[in-house]
This record gives structure tokens, C-alpha cells and sequence, in this order.
């Protein structure tokens, strides 16, 4: 597996792990990291004044941010050295496996060549760009301790009508089995988005009553981002989603259905007993049905492995054991990894925000709920806004530029202030050009007159500005023209030369007529 920076979720899941009590070991299993990385982001933690005595409460966006700058190296195209080194030797690296040399020898025949490098990295590389591995053999499992683990996978179970579609659509269900007690729930849906899995997770916490503290999901693409046959990578509204629930995510190995035997065969189960033969009106009437089905049907029958009704079971040696139910609805966040424009400003679900100029050409990492949209950039917090409607936009004027922020808001009293420093006629001038009934159409030319005084002085200017207002001229041009003229050193244009007579001119009188 390639060297991927640890994201902003991740390195919390892993401290808030360390802090509920789990150990280095455990911890890396559960968040899916090496124990090194681990133990580095743990030590940084404690540098940064966390303690196991604290809670969780310690883990801040200030404090998160702290350890990701502590820990994070800075690599090439995220790939550490001893990587790089191994690419010269990719095509001899894959000659030795398919030869079925072992990996620990392979390790010992780049040593003679001169390359020494971590026996871990050479797994990852071999497993990556040689695709090293094979599957293994299997055990039967322990059903482990009440009220710890619950399984999860999507089933496809068949059609049901949909009224607001004005057809039939494929129905999916979600199966939830306890693996201690094998106890069952089912929440239907049209789709396998991360919405309605985090829909299903809420409607089966209140089925069970609580919450299971280990969650084994499939490598469903609503829940993983990145499939990988070692560590795939969890979505991070999951893996937050996770967090204020209080359960650990355990995902089920890529193409390995025995990681989650129990699920895996009540799915089949569920489509034979449930759906085969019925007829639902739509969505909500077989959801009712679902939930009667898994109370009466599945939970009353006699497990063919642990030879007891499921629903006994979980009500008897389960239901005491679980986390407490959640209090409130869970506010589903949006994530996203926007680039910085030129502007300044970055757009998360459709809506538009400001962050520092300085930040410009730069991906951040987005997280928006329902009242607040929060922006990273390499784990540190740079930026908080509400939440825009789409298509809104919500700018912090400290974030503009120095000097822009009166441009980009058409600040018009600002230009009129500024006017105002540089002469008491300049004032007055700028303020007649924004006399109008949209001042801001005036606004480049009140820039070029604070431009015409960084350049001739506001001296000149004042005076150029005091002799067009005498004659009641609001002329930017015939300004700068004067201006230009006082700097060359030119004498003014004070009268207006004499017209030749005209030969065909005549006197008013003239006019009257010869009546």
C-alpha cells in the first residue's frame, strides 16, 4: 500500500481510541494505521498536553491541528524514500516472487545489491506494484462478548413500487445481525448512498435500543472509500458519524464474506423469508412489514448454530450491554476537498466561501453540517463559516487582499474617505462623481483619481480638482489632463481663444424679420 497522508478524522478516531483506553496495538487495528504511525501520533498528542485523564473533550480543532503538524513528514508525491528506492527494482522484485521466493529473502538479495530497506515498506511495494499475496485458509470465529458486535451488508432483494417514480424500482435492504445473539433488523431503501446508510444505522440503534460498540460493515463504496485488500480506507462522514455514536468501525477484508459470516448468511435469509412471494404497496409498507418480520419471525425462530431464538437471547444477555441510544438526530455533515480560485474562495455544496488570500492554489479539506462549513488546510482549522444555501456566498472582507476588500464589497464611503485624505477639493470631486443613483458604476474612475495622486502628488491633484469644479466640470479626463500639464510644467488653458468671424454670421437683430 502507497504512503497516504493520515487525514483530519483519522488521526481523531486514532486519539480518541488511545483515550477510551485501547492500547497501541488495538488502536492500529482499529483505525487501520501502523503501530509506529500510531504511537507517533500519540506521543505528539501528549506533547500537545493531552491526557488519558481528560476525555475526549480535549481533542479541539486547535489540538488535532497541533499533532498533524508535529507528525506529518513532508514527501514527495507521498511516497517516502525507501519507496522511491524500490522502483529501479520493481521488474526484479516480481522475477524473484514469481520464482516463489520468499519476501524475507527478496529483502536479503536487495541487500547485496546496496539497497537496504524496511521489511514493511518491501511488503507494501511487493503488494502494490508486484501484487504479491495470496488468500488464506480460515477459522470459525468466537461469537466474542453480548452487545459488542453487529454485522452489517446490503442485500438486493427485488422490486417494489415506487409512488414518486410512478414504477417499480429494485429494493435494498440493509441487514444488521448481532453476532452474539444472531438477532436481526432490516432497513429497506432505494439506494446505497451514505445517507441511507447512516439512516439505517439510526433506525437499528432504536430497534435494539442502543448502540453496539463494534460496527463490521462490508467494502460497500457508501461506507469505503478505497477498497484495499489490507487496509481500505473509511468515508469520512462514516468515520465521524462513528465518532459521535461511540462504536469502533471494523470493515470486513475486500472479497472475504467470512469476516462477516453471520450477516452473510442472514441476507439470503432475508430475501428467501421476507420478500419471496410478497407483494409490498411501496417503501414504508414494506418497511413496517420488515420490522414486524424481524420481531416476530426471525427473532422467534430457532437458530440453526446457536439452537435459540435470537430475540430471547439479545433481550436476556445483550440489550443491558449496549452504549445508550443517541439522543438527537444525527446532523449529517458534507465532505468534500475544494481548490482554492484566484478569488479566494472555494465552493462546498454549492456555495461559496472565503479563505485567507494567502491560501490561493491551495486543496483544503471541507467539512459542512447544517449551521457551520469548516475549512483545513494540512490539519489545521484556517477557516469557519455559516452554511450557505446553494448558490449563496458568505466572504470574510479580512480575507481579501490589503486593499481589495472596498473594490470587492463597492464600499463607495471608503473611496470618499480616501479621497478625502489626499485634499479637501479632491474630496469634493470624488464625492460629486459618486452623486449618482448607482455610485458604484463611478467607482473605477474615483481609483484613477487616487491613482493620479500616488503619481503627480496630492498637491497638484487638489488644485487640478479645485479648477474643474470652479468651471463645475466632473470630467476625469480634463483632471488628469491638467494634471499631467502642472507636472510638465505647461501653463494653464485659462481662456478660450477667439473664434475667426464667420462669413455668413449675422446679428441678432437681423433675424427679426423685415415686417
Amino acid at each position: 500500500m502507497a504512503y497516504r497522508e493520515v487525514p483530519v478524522h483519522q488521526v481523531r478516531e486514532t486519539l480518541r481510541l488511545w483515550l477510551a483506553g485501547e492500547g497501541i496495538r488495538s488502536t492500529a487495528r482499529l483505525a487501520q494505521l501502523d503501530r509506529k504511525t500510531v504511537q507517533r501520533y500519540v506521543e505528539a498528542a501528549q506533547a500537545a498536553g493531552v491526557s488519558r485523564d481528560g476525555g475526549p473533550d480535549q481533542l479541539t480543532d486547535e489540538v488535532v491541528g497541533l499533532v498533524c503538524e508535529a507528525v506529518r513528514p513532508v514527501r514527495r508525491d507521498g511516497r517516502g524514500q525507501a519507496w522511491m528506492s524500490l522502483e529501479p527494482q520493481v521488474e526484479a522484485i516480481a522475477e524473484w516472487l514469481g520464482k516463489d521466493v520468499p519476501l524475507t529473502k527478496v529483502q536479503v538479495l536487495l541487500a547485496r545489491r546496496g539497497l537496504v530497506v524496511p521489511y514493511r515498506t518491501l511488503h507494501r511495494f511487493a503488494v502494490e506494484r508486484c501484487e504479491f499475496g495470496s488468500g488464506r485458509a480460515t477459522v470459525r470465529v468466537a461469537d466474542g462478548e453480548p452487545g459488542v458486535e453487529l454485522q452489517v451488508d446490503f442485500g438486493k432483494m427485488g422490486l417494489i413500487p415506487d409512488p414518486h417514480a410512478g414504477q417499480r424500482r429494485v429494493c435494498w435492504a440493509l441487514v444488521f445481525t448481532a453476532g452474539y445473539s444472531r438477532h436481526t433488523y432490516v432497513w429497506l431503501t432505494y439506494r446505497q448512498r451514505i445517507e441511507d446508510v447512516i439512516a439505517g444505522c439510526e433506525a437499528a440503534w432504536v430497534f435494539y435500543g442502543g448502540v453496539f460498540r463494534v460496527l463490521i460493515p462490508d467494502n460497500m463504496k457508501a461506507i469505503v472509500d478505497v477498497a484495499d485488500a489490507l487496509c481500505p480506507r473509511i468515508n469520512a462522514a462514516f468515520a465521524e458519524y462513528a465518532q459521535s455514536r461511540g462504536f469502533v468501525i471494523d470493515p470486513a477484508r475486500v472479497r472475504t464474506p467470512t469476516d462477516k459470516a453471520r450477516c452473510e448468511r442472514t441476507v439470503a435469509y432475508v430475501r428467501g423469508s421476507l420478500f419471496a412471494g410478497e407483494e409490498f404497496i411501496d417503501l414504508a409498507d414494506g418497511q413496517r412489514r420488515a420490522e414486524v418480520w424481524c420481531r416476530q419471525v426471525a427473532g422467534q425462530r430457532i437458530h440453526g448454530t446457536t439452537t435459540r431464538r435470537p430475540a430471547e437471547v439479545f433481550a436476556t444477555e445483550e440489550a443491558d450491554r449496549l452504549l445508550p441510544g443517541p439522543p438527537m438526530v444525527y446532523d449529517l455533515p458534507v465532505y468534500g476537498h475544494p481548490k482554492v480560485h484566484r478569488d479566494g474562495h472555494v465552493e462546498v455544496a454549492r456555495a461559496i466561501y472565503s479563505v485567507p488570500y494567502r491560501l490561493r492554489g491551495a486543496t483544503l479539506d471541507a467539512r459542512a453540517d447544517s449551521a457551520l462549513v469548516k475549512l483545513y488546510y494540512r490539519g489545521q482549522l484556517v477557516k469557519v463559516h455559516p452554511r450557505q444555501r446553494p448558490g449563496g456566498r458568505h466572504t470574510d472582507v479580512s480575507d481579501l487582499p490589503p486593499g481589495r476588500a472596498a473594490y470587492a464589497n463597492r464600499d463607495t464611503d471608503w473611496l470618499r474617505h480616501q479621497a478625502r485624505l489626499e485634499g479637501d477639493a479632491v474630496g469634493d470631486f470624488a464625492a460629486r462623481l459618486l452623486d449618482v443613483e448607482l455610485p458604484w458604476t463611478k467607482m473605477r474612475q474615483v481609483y484613477r483619481l487616487l491613482g493620479l495622486a500616488r503619481r503627480f502628488g496630492s498637491t497638484r491633484l487638489d488644485d487640478a480638482c479645485a479648477k474643474a469644479l470652479e468651471i463645475d466640470c466632473t470630467d476625469i479626463a480634463v483632471v488628469t489632463r491638467l494634471v499631467e500639464r502642472a507636472h510638465a510644467g505647461l501653463p494653464d488653458v485659462t481662456a478660450i481663444p477667439q473664434r475667426l468671424p464667420l462669413r455668413f454670421g449675422r446679428e441678432p437683430g437681423e433675424l427679426g424679420g423685415g415686417r
